[in-house]
């Protein structure tokens, strides 16, 4: 009987029943709490993952799928994006996004001094901490309807910014980690790089691309909008990949493409349940590699490096915010929104522990970490949202008693 049930357990169509029913129910009850369901996806991932019932019977197609999910996420993103508004915001995008990685590298070097880490190290940790989750904000920038608003816009920047960031990031953790990086290696990266760029401003000077002459055919056949639109996403990411940079950041440009196409409209109601599935997969995915065991036995550690984290990087992206004419308000709500650690720090994590710049140990404090800082942000940006707002009645009374002093 035993043997029957498990046997049942673990097939393919049980283990999506199980998960399926999981999210239904945890989503509802966030949901009456006011809180994303992306908390419900990692949670699921916690529970499902191989250190807790150990259920998931392949985890690396798993993290494959997760993966894609990320791909189609910017796709959206692209489609979604006002690249006028982010063009205009290039100051903000390139020297907000520096100062947050020198700034974060000099919050780690002072941690480091304490506890003679070396220099390789310090480096590695900085880029971490100092990227934010795209997954996570732009899905929340979507919730709250901020993508068009002067906040959302400028986060938006710093965010599509500091995901162009991460080829010349693993670049340089390669050559300070002492891998053998090629010149061609290095030289494609970079002429993906411009090329990249080159298709933004080409898109940005023509404003609209007639590239489909049978749209109006396209916009009556529901299967060719969903291979359509599929194409255009992974053809970009395809491309960007070939060149080592970021698949993601492929993907936008098809995006882009497709909004300068005019497409967005029957695109977005056409594929938008596929990002809905893998990007549900994708934060599930982050949820099963949390080893619950290791959270318990360095929970002390865990919380102290977490609060450090959250108040470096809320205190770097709030200055960086208001130094761009954005109201303390705003800085401060997007300074939370940034606090976190994001999804394209793994990559860091797995690239620096290749090349045995981490340590076994430092490798799980650090997915760790981050998959902690991706849980809480909801909770740490809802807390923020509130102080600003307490904070902006407090300035408003004063100024209404000040008037009637004067009056």
């Amino acid at each position: 009987m035993d043997l029957i049930f498990l046997s049942l357990f673990h097939t393919s169509i049980t283990f999506i029943c199980i998960v399926g029913l999981a999210v239904v129910l945890s989503g509802f009850l966030l949901k009456k709490i006011k809180q994303p369901t992306l908390i419900a996806y990692i949670l699921i991932g916690i529970l499902i993952g191989q250190h807790g019932f150990d259920i998931i019977e392949d985890e690396s197609t798993m993290r494959y799928i997760g993966e894609l999910g990320i791909i189609l996420l910017f796709f959206f993103i692209g489609m979604e994006i006002d690249l006028t508004s982010f063009i205009g915001n290039w100051k903000l995008a390139v020297f907000g996004t520096l100062g947050q990685f020198l700034l974060s590298i000099g919050c780690v070097w002072g941690i480091g001094l304490l506890f003679d880490w070396n220099a390789t190290r310090i480096i590695v940790l900085g880029f971490v901490i100092a990227l934010s989750s795209s997954a996570v904000i732009f899905k929340l920038l979507e919730d709250k309807q901020l993508m068009n608003k002067k906040i959302g816009q400028n986060v938006s920047s710093i965010l599509l910014a500091q995901d162009i960031a991460i080829a010349p990031i693993l670049i340089i953790i390669s050559i300070v980690g002492g891998e053998d990086t090629s010149v061609n290696s290095v030289l494609l990266k970079i002429l993906g790089g411009i090329l990249i760029l080159s298709a933004i401003i080409y898109i940005y000077i023509k404003k609209e691309i007639t590239w489909l002459p049978f749209r109006k055919s396209i916009k009556k056949d529901h299967e060719l909008q969903v291979f359509l639109a599929l194409f255009f996403c992974f053809a970009g990411a395809m491309i960007a990949g070939l060149f080592g940079i970021s698949e993601a950041l492929g993907a936008f440009v098809g995006g882009l493409v497709m909004h300068a196409g005019k497409a967005t409209r029957w695109i977005h109601d056409a594929i938008h349940s596929f990002r809905i599935l893998f990007v549900a997969i994708f934060f599930i995915s982050i949820g099963a590699q949390i080893n619950i065991e290791f959270l318990v036995s360095n929970l002390l550690p865990l919380g102290l490096v977490l609060i450090a984290v959250y108040v470096i990087n809320q205190f770097i992206n709030t200055l960086i915010l208001k130094t761009y004419h954005n109201s303390w308000k705003d800085a401060i709500f997007g300074g939370a929104m940034l606090a976190q650690i994001g999804e394209l720090s793994f990559l860091i994590c797995i690239t620096a522990f290749n090349l045995n710049i981490l340590t076994e140990y430092a490798y799980d404090f650090t997915i760790s970490l981050i998959s902690l800082t991706i849980c809480i942000s909801p909770f740490w940006i809802a807390l923020a949202e509130r102080i600003s707002k307490r904070s902006q009645l407090t300035v408003a009374e004063d100024e209404v008693l000040q008037k009637n002093r004067t009056s």
